[in-house]
């Protein structure tokens, strides 16, 4: 198999990334962008910059994703791209009529220094943009960061040339999402109305890139933030952000423009960081927690009670980005589970520490990591020197699970060979059920294929 030629020696490596447990910052900001209502993505780049995006969210979710790109060519390459890109934002606007172009750069845009700002404000000044129309830009090269850092520099983007204050104080909160999948956001806002929350979410790609068959094609999807609603973010009472490395930026961006005081949450995977957010939220608005959300608690607390047998003290390997892995991380131990392996490609400081914390008790010794090194051929030398019962990963983890036998849930981005995961969310308790179910399911279908004949089990 590929990964057979991994040694179970670990050293230190210092500019050396194998199989990185991450991807690059533009598909981050395309993907946030897809979170704006009537928004067409620009890679200011090469063609094949662009085609790469849009393939691995095309691949990810099983919807087509529209971009358009500088196209550059050796010309532009050596002398610079503004003129590709006015000339192209005035041709998106008169061909394919969005309500706004959100344009993010590429490594090659960046190493010849582009200046996007400088160059929409002379597509302006041009009138290439109609009146009514809107361009907003983040710088994201991909030689930095990850596809995370991409996302959270796109969504301060939308918070920064989009928030106004009118002094009008609005009822209502902003909540800034982290990365997430579009079912995870419907469940945000469904929690929210439960809760009777007036919300603004940004970016939202809910009924974008989960959007339902109608038997034609739309080039916008109904689904996204739209251009007034994130104008009001500017007005709201406060802001929740969720996740400090992909929801938090917009967040700060939003109160340093506009005076919006926020607090950060952890994306809601689990038992507890659920409860944080929803005490947040219900606290920020000065509502109460509704009955509904309680039985819902209810029954999740229900299943990790009847199913403790099967999951406690089985450890766990797990590779992803941050904000997914801070909270499910938590929710493991919850389980009564020990994870004993974390990596995350994206960069941060903060990471290690709150893993730190969340372990200190229960798994002190764990191994984490993230940055450059933090890559998948690391974390596979950690398993191959202390072997676990489970793996949570993206589609690459598939490789490893192989190699070793080991059960495999799919979780994060991107995942390239399953479908269905866009459409069922791992937010709040109900997607606390659904996590836990396959985690559950993917443990006793191991005990069931490896049982002897005499202990193959009806009722387990």
């Amino acid at each position: 198999m590929l990964l057979r030629h991994t040694k179970k020696e670990v050293m230190e490596r210092e500019a050396l990334t194998i199989n990185p447990a991450k991807t690059c910052q533009p598909i981050g900001a395309m993907y946030a962008a897809l979170g704006i209502h009537g928004c067409l993505p620009h890679s200011h780049g090469s063609q094949g910059c662009c085609s790469y995006h849009r393939s691995t969210l095309t691949r990810h979710y099983k919807e087509p994703v529209m971009a358009a790109t500088s196209s550059f060519t050796e010309g532009a390459s050596v002398f610079g791209g503004q003129a590709n890109l006015v000339t192209a934002i005035n041709n998106i606007f008169m061909v394919y009529e969005p309500d706004l172009i959100a344009v993010h750069s590429t490594c090659l845009s960046e190493t010849i220094g582009d200046d996007l700002q400088q160059i929409v404000t002379k597509a302006k000044d041009d009138g290439k943009i109609p009146e009514g129309k809107h361009v907003i830009y983040a710088p994201t090269p991909s030689f930095v960061g990850s596809h995370v850092t991409g996302y959270a520099n796109m969504v301060a983007a939308m918070a920064e040339q989009f928030a106004e204050n009118t002094d009008k104080q609005l009822d209502q909160i902003n909540i800034v999402a982290g990365w997430m999948e579009p079912a995870d956001m419907r469940e945000i806002k469904r929690i929210a109305k439960e809760l009777g929350v007036s919300i603004q979410l940004f970016p939202d790609t809910s009924d974008v890139l989960d959007a339902p068959q109608t038997g034609k094609h739309v080039f916008y999807p109904k689904g996204g933030i739209s251009v007034p609603a994130l104008k009001s973010t500017g007005d709201s009472k406060s802001s929740i952000a969720l996740g400090c490395f992909s929801g938090e930026p917009g967040a700060i961006a939003l109160d340093k423009k506009c005076t919006v005081p926020f607090k950060t949450e952890d994306i809601p995977v689990g038992l507890r960081a659920t409860d944080r957010f929803l005490m947040s939220l219900g606290k920020a608005a000065g509502k109460k927690i509704p009955e509904s959300i309680t039985d819902e608690r209810g029954r999740l607390v229900d299943l990790m009670t009847d199913m403790e047998q099967y999951f406690h003290g089985r450890k766990v390997a797990l590779f992803g980005d941050p904000d997914a892995l801070i909270p499910l991380t938590e929710f493991l131990l919850d389980l009564n589970m020990k994870p004993v392996h974390i990596v995350s490609g994206t960069p941060g400081k903060l990471f290690e520490q709150r893993m730190r914390d969340i372990l200190a008790d229960s798994v002190p010794d764990a191994n984490i990591k993230n940055g450059s090194q933090a890559d998948i051929y690391l974390l596979h030398q950690w398993i191959k020197n202390e072997p676990v019962d489970l793996l949570i990963g993206n589609t690459y983890g598939k490789y490893i699970a192989r190699d070793e036998d080991i059960p495999f849930v799919r979780h994060g981005f991107p995942i390239l060979d399953r479908i269905g995961h866009s459409y069922f969310p791992s937010v709040g308790y109900m997607g606390g059920l659904r996590l836990a179910e396959k985690i559950l399911e993917a443990l006793m279908d191991r005990q069931d294929r490896d049982a002897p004949e005499e202990s193959f089990e009806l009722v387990m």
